[in-house]
């Protein structure tokens, strides 16, 4: 194993067992070059589960809201949507005014616009819009919601035209029927794997899965500003709106700062999950289920790691291990850059 991954791996791997993930994967792109692949574990944790492979595909979760973030983005490129600063309450009619308030979109896409949902679904005030940060899942739903009704189409489909089709993706989708490359999700260590295929491809639900290589060609993506194999597939002012900090300017200092969805690092901040050593200007996005996708423009290099295991870092140390995956990627990579700088 070359000595720039060893350390990558190592706490990829301690951490797959010390939270009882049966599987993990690593993809390295540099200079958009794939430059290490790692597969280790099981599709699930049962006896004779099937290996680990560059076929394994892994529910990423809440990493899906990077792709329905990119059609925001569109649809702010191509005059669909007006302004992030448009109210909410002007697109979302069915919900009372008044619950809206002064919720705009911005607020919708950085995680600060203050609103839940009730399992009864009924939407509620957590706080003002703008005042704090919170991660909620019925902005999604009705962000996705918002760019069906514009494009007349589930989002997942407008992807698959403008990019999964001109990028050759082929293990990036909505699952819903269970078949052999997909990973099952361990909820509970002392039970079965579940599979967690949804009833519907339209983007609505968390059951997209995708490969360990395409998660990395994703962001290799936004790293290049919308160009694959050298050619511009998405408008770079596309991938600007989508990685760019749209977060109010007034948040506090200790939240986290988010593009569309994605959350994005300018200076260390206590509650962001982006670690203190990562250079400015890097991007992440992650899930419950073990997922994380960084981006380091700094360094030209993208980092995609994968588990099937729900709440891996378990609570009291949850933000602690996020950051330190950032930290030891940097460091690695901060090394590698000296060290060719010093040749």
């Amino acid at each position: 194993m070359s000595p720039t991954y060893e350390n990558i791996v190592s706490w990829v791997e301690d951490i797959k067992e010390r939270n009882h993930s049966s599987a993990a994967a690593l993809t390295v792109i540099k200079d958009n070059k794939i430059v290490f692949e790692h597969y280790c574990g099981f599709h699930s944790n049962t006896n004779n589960s099937r290996p680990i492979n560059e076929n394994s595909r892994f529910n990423v979760a809440s990493a899906r809201k990077s792709y329905l973030g990119l059609c925001i983005a569109f649809a702010l490129y191509e005059g669909k949507i007006h302004s992030l600063d448009d109210y909410a309450s002007d697109h979302f009619h069915e919900i009372d005014r008044d619950t809206f308030g002064n919720t705009t979109l911005r607020h919708m896409v950085t995680h600060t616009h203050g609103l839940d949902e009730t399992s009864e679904g009924e939407i509620i005030r957590e706080f003002d819009p703008g005042e704090k940060w919170a991660y909620r899942g019925m902005n999604i739903k009705l962000m996705a919601q918002l760019i069906h009704e514009i494009y007349g189409r589930p989002f997942p489909e407008f992807l698959y035209q403008k990019v999964f089709l001109p990028m050759g993706l082929k293990r990036t989708w909505w699952e819903t029927e269970d078949n052999d490359d997909l990973v099952k999700v361990i909820v509970d260590p002392n039970k079965i794997a579940k599979d967690t295929t949804g009833s519907a491809e339209d983007g609505m639900e968390s059951n997209l899965f995708v490969s360990s290589l395409e998660f990395a060609l994703w962001g290799n993506l936004f790293l290049n500003q919308g160009k694959f194999n050298g050619k511009q597939i998405v408008p770079q002012e596309v991938i600007e709106l989508a990685v760019s900090i749209l977060t109010p300017d007034h948040l506090a200092k200790e939240f986290p700062r988010n593009g569309m969805f994605w959350f994005v690092h300018d200076i260390p901040r206590e509650l962001s999950e982006l670690g203190d050593r990562v250079p400015r200007g890097s991007f992440q996005i992650l899930g419950v289920t073990g997922p994380t996708l960084l981006v380091i423009p700094k360094y030209n290099v993208v980092v995609a790691k994968m588990y099937n295991k729900r709440y891996n870092y378990g609570n009291d140390d949850y933000l602690y291990y996020l950051k330190e995956f950032g930290n030891i990627v940097a460091d690695n990579f901060r090394i590698k850059k000296s060290e060719e700088s010093y040749d």
